[in-house]
Formats: C-alpha cells, sequence, structure tokens
C-alpha cells in the first residue's frame, strides 16, 4: 500500500479558492448549475402540463442524455484541437441562446411537446460539448498539489447547485411559469461567459497543423487502450457507477415508501448533497493517513452498506441521516477517480481522456438504472438494493488489480529528447505511413530483459500513435536487435516528437541500458514510396 501523502498548504479543502481565476470560474459555475437543475424542473413540469404521458415524459431524459453519446468524443477532439477557452465561450454563448428561445417561445405560448424535445435535445449538444472542455482547464488553473482539493470544490459546488436549483426552480415554476425558469437559466450563463471572456489563457504553441477531428478521435482512443493508468481509472468507474446508480435510480421508491412523498425524496437528496459539501473539509485530512486505493475503497464501501440499510427500511431520520455517508462516499469516489483520469494524462490528449471517461460513467450510470429498475420490478426494490450493494463490495476485488495509484507520481511534462529529424527533403505532412526503425545491440544473455523493458516502449510507441510496433531479432547476428514502428503520416511523426515525456524517457533509458555500443542506437526513417497494385490484385 502507497503511503499517505505528506500535508502541506497546497492540500487545504479551500487553498484553490485563493486563485482568483479559480474562485470566479467556481462561483459562476455554482450559479451555472443552479439554472440548469432549475431549467430540469421547468421542462420536466411543463412537458407533464402539456402531454403527461409516460412515452413523453421519459423522451425528455432520452433527448437530454442522448447528445452525451453522440457529442462527446468529437468535444474531446476539439478540446485537445483548438483554443479551449474560444471553445467554452461557444458552447455557453450555444446554451444561453438554446435556453432564450425556448423561454421566448414558451412565454409567447408557441412551445409544443416536440419543440420543447428539440430545444432539450440541442441544450444537450451544447452540455456534452462543453463537458470535456471544462473538465480540462482545472488543472490549469490550479497547481498539480491543488488539483484534489479543486475538483473536491467542484463537486461540492455541484451537489449545492442540486440542492438549492430544484427547489428554487419549483417556486419559480409554480409562481411564474416553466418559461421565467428558462431566462433565469439563460442569464446564469452570463457568468460563466464573463469570467471566460476576461481570462487571458495562454494557449499552447505548436508549429504542427492542428489534428483533424476523426483522426484526433482515433488518436484518444487508441492512447486511452494503452494507457494502463487510464484504463485502470475507466474499469474503476465502471464497476463503481453500474453498483451506485441503484440508489440514484431507485430513490424516488424508496421515499415512496417512507410515506414523505416528493418532500422525502427532496431530503434524500438533500442529505447526499450535504454529506457531499462536508466531505470536502475532511477528504484533505484522510488523504494524511490513507493511501489513494484505501480510500477509494472506503468510499465504495460506505456508499454499499447505506443501500444495503436503505434496503431494511429504516426509520426515516436514520435513512436521512445515513443518506450524509452516501454523499461523502460519492464525493471520495468523483473526486479520486477524476484526479486520476486528469493526473494520468498529458495536456495534448486530456480532454479526449476526459471524453472517454464520461462516456464510460454514463453509460454506466443508464446501463445500471436499467438493470436495478427491471430487477426492482420483479424481485422488488429491497432485493434490488441488496443485489447492488453487495455488487459494490464484490467489486472491490478489483482495486488491486486496477490501482488508482497507478497514476500518482507520472511525470507527463513534455521532455523533447528525440533528437532532430534530419531530412534531405522533408516530405509533405499527409505523405505516409512512416516506418521507423532504432538499431540496438544488445548482449544475447540479456535478450529476454531486453524484451521485457522493451514492451514499455511499444505501449508508449503505440499509445502515442503508432499504428504498429515490433521487436525483431537478427537470425545472422545474435546481437542485433532492431525495434519497428509504423505511424500514419509524417505529420502523425513529428507529433510523436512534441508528444514524448518525461516518463517515457526514463521508460527508453531503461531499455537503452542493454546497448552495448558505445555510439547512440541508430534511427531510420523511412516513408511510402510504392506499393505493387497487380500483386494486390492477384492476392485479392
Amino acid at each position: 500500500m502507497a503511503s499517505a501523502v505528506p500535508l502541506t498548504e497546497t492540500q487545504s479543502a479551500w487553498t484553490p479558492l485563493r486563485q482568483p481565476l479559480f474562485r470566479a470560474l467556481w462561483v459562476a459555475s455554482v450559479v451555472s448549475n443552479v439554472g440548469t437543475w432549475m431549467q430540469n424542473v421547468g421542462v420536466a413540469w411543463l412537458m407533464t402540463s402539456m402531454s403527461p404521458t409516460p412515452i413523453m415524459v421519459s423522451l425528455v431524459q432520452v433527448a437530454a442524455t442522448l447528445p452525451v453519446f453522440l457529442a462527446s468524443l468529437p468535444a474531446g477532439a476539439l478540446a485537445d484541437a483548438v483554443d479551449r477557452r474560444r471553445l467554452l465561450l461557444l458552447t455557453q454563448s450555444w446554451m444561453l441562446a438554446v435556453a432564450t428561445v425556448l423561454g421566448a417561445l414558451t412565454l409567447a405560448g408557441k412551445i409544443t411537446p416536440y419543440s420543447l424535445l428539440f430545444c432539450t435535445f440541442l441544450m444537450g449538444i451544447g452540455d456534452a460539448m462543453n463537458g470535456p472542455a471544462w473538465a480540462a482547464i482545472t488543472p490549469e488553473v490550479v497547481s498539480k498539489g491543488e488539483l484534489p482539493a479543486a475538483l473536491g470544490l467542484n463537486s461540492a459546488g455541484y451537489n449545492v447547485a442540486r440542492a438549492i436549483g430544484p427547489a428554487l426552480g419549483g417556486l419559480i415554476v409554480a409562481i411564474f411559469g416553466s418559461g421565467q425558469a428558462f431566462l433565469l437559466n439563460a442569464a446564469s450563463f452570463v457568468a460563466v461567459i464573463s469570467v471566460l471572456y476576461r481570462w487571458r489563457r495562454v494557449p499552447r504553441q505548436s508549429m504542427l497543423p492542428a489534428e483533424r477531428v476523426v483522426s484526433a478521435i482515433g488518436t484518444g482512443l487508441r492512447y486511452v487502450r494503452h494507457a494502463p493508468p487510464v484504463r485502470a481509472v475507466l474499469i474503476r468507474t465502471g464497476t463503481f457507477v453500474l453498483g451506485a446508480s441503484a440508489l440514484w435510480a431507485l430513490m424516488p421508491l424508496v421515499a415512496l415508501r417512507l410515506h414523505h412523498g416528493s418532500l422525502g425524496y427532496g431530503f434524500l437528496l438533500g442529505s447526499m448533497g450535504l454529506g457531499a459539501v462536508c466531505g470536502v473539509g475532511f477528504l484533505p485530512r484522510l488523504r494524511l493517513r490513507m493511501s489513494v486505493d484505501a480510500l477509494s475503497a472506503t468510499g465504495t464501501a460506505v456508499f454499499a452498506l447505506v443501500m444495503l440499510l436503505a434496503s431494511s427500511q429504516p426509520h426515516p431520520v436514520l435513512l436521512y441521516a445515513s443518506m450524509l455517508f452516501a454523499g461523502f462516499g460519492w464525493l471520495t469516489m468523483m473526486v479520486h477517480l477524476n484526479v486520476a483520469v486528469q493526473i494520468a494524462t498529458p495536456f495534448w490528449v486530456r480532454a479526449r481522456a476526459l471524453a472517454v471517461y464520461i462516456l464510460v460513467f454514463q453509460g454506466a450510470m443508464a446501463l445500471g438504472s436499467l438493470l436495478w429498475g427491471t430487477v426492482a420490478k420483479y424481485r422488488g426494490v429491497p432485493f434490488a438494493l441488496d443485489a447492488a450493494g453487495v455488487l459494490m463490495l464484490l467489486g472491490l476485488t478489483v482495486v488491486r488489480r486496477y490501482p488508482l495509484e497507478s497514476a500518482q507520481g507520472l511525470k507527463l511534462d513534455p521532455s523533447s529528447h528525440w533528437p532532430e529529424l534530419s531530412v534531405l527533403s522533408p516530405p509533405e505532412p499527409d505523405h505516409g505511413p512512416v516506418l521507423v526503425t532504432v538499431e540496438y545491440r544488445v548482449d544475447p544473455k540479456d535478450r529476454h530483459q531486453f524484451a521485457e523493458a522493451m514492451r514499455a516502449v511499444g505501449r508508449s510507441r503505440k499509445r502515442d500513435g503508432a499504428l504498429q510496433w515490433g521487436l525483431f531479432r537478427d537470425t545472422a547476428d545474435p546481437w542485433r536487435q532492431l525495434e519497428m514502428f509504423m505511424v500514419e503520416s509524417w505529420v502523425e511523426h513529428l507529433r510523436q516528437h512534441e508528444r514524448t515525456t518525461v516518463a517515457d524517457l526514463e521508460i527508453e533509458m531503461r531499455a537503452r541500458s542493454f546497448h552495448v555500443d558505445q555510439e547512440a542506437p541508430r534511427i531510420s526513417h523511412l516513408i511510402f514510396s510504392y506499393e505493387d497494385k497487380n500483386d494486390t490484385e492477384e492476392k485479392s
């Protein structure tokens, strides 16, 4: 088990708020999230008023969540390819415009069930395009030591908005109508746009052209596939959310069993939100005494035990109190999963990794809600909660195999240690594929240790853009080892040079320690020149 992180001033729960930019963004996001929850209440009530059928009411949730699955990956690719501040200004302005149109249509009496669904879908597109870029800017506005506290504050702010927004939205809808709630949500985006507009962000400079969106998506997925720390986060996210989704999905039915109606449901949500907010102050001190994996396992166990308690129909006061602990467990997992995926990815691919994380999170939430709703229908709510709680406890077995600790201490700062390319006639950027070879001289008795070290090198090559990678030994010269990898194009290989990190340097130095020649390994770059089409036709 990893040792606990020593306490420093930067690990205080509230330290990130001393940063003016983070503080302004945090306040603006809380205001915006309150507006979003108000709009959610207004949309749900408006649809219920116009078309109170189960299918139409359920389509509201479909229209809100479908854009996440359609737009998250392109949004992550865009956030890595363009200036994130400008992208956020665009998405926030988009949502402001949609909310304004929705409010105007509603006040004018021109809204219909289908136009409401369409506007909800458009709002979801804006939110999906906004998500990866918004999550990716947090490491830019706080230091690495402040990142866990900053993400904890972000989660607390979201929970504050979730506690205030629905109640305020319900009050406004009851007094003034849904149209006013929509317009207030539109006004909430002005706060975020104002902060982003004043932010003088220094963009990362590159001499290379921006990646195309489709290619960038493939690159991001390839990175996730070949980065074990990121895969560990995704597996841990899926296993936790799949079980935890039961409580979120069945909480209205838990409240119904209390005979407290919508007020009881509000109290349950409010208790969870309060537990999450209180947890912000405790997490930094708990990180003093526990490793990341021990703390995340504790959060999972606490959440699972609350579900087991909820299934036994305890006294309402005990149930409301237990929801405080559920909120703490949820916050603990969300903060550590979010921190892990952010520190496990370098700047150039961070938004794409976050987009995949969002997809896994939302997919597990949707699948889990469907699963536990079906179980509850045929076996009852208590059985479904018990089954989900036991599943979460069994899921703790993945902690050792997929530790979040694997993301700690990664040195992902750019190293630029690859030698400058020497070419007589530079190819066109899109020419390719490119074959790169690296020739080593290795003592035959060290062949197996060298191959083991080169496995890590191969992962880094494929993670950063190589389509194929292999290590070959010469049958005529047992000392000669040849590494070969292929890249899609010349510009993609140039991007590989920019993507190298200090961690990559350490991996390569371990492999090169087996190289016995006094001269450095010989590197060659070969670009695709000719394909025998006749031979290809004969084979086909």
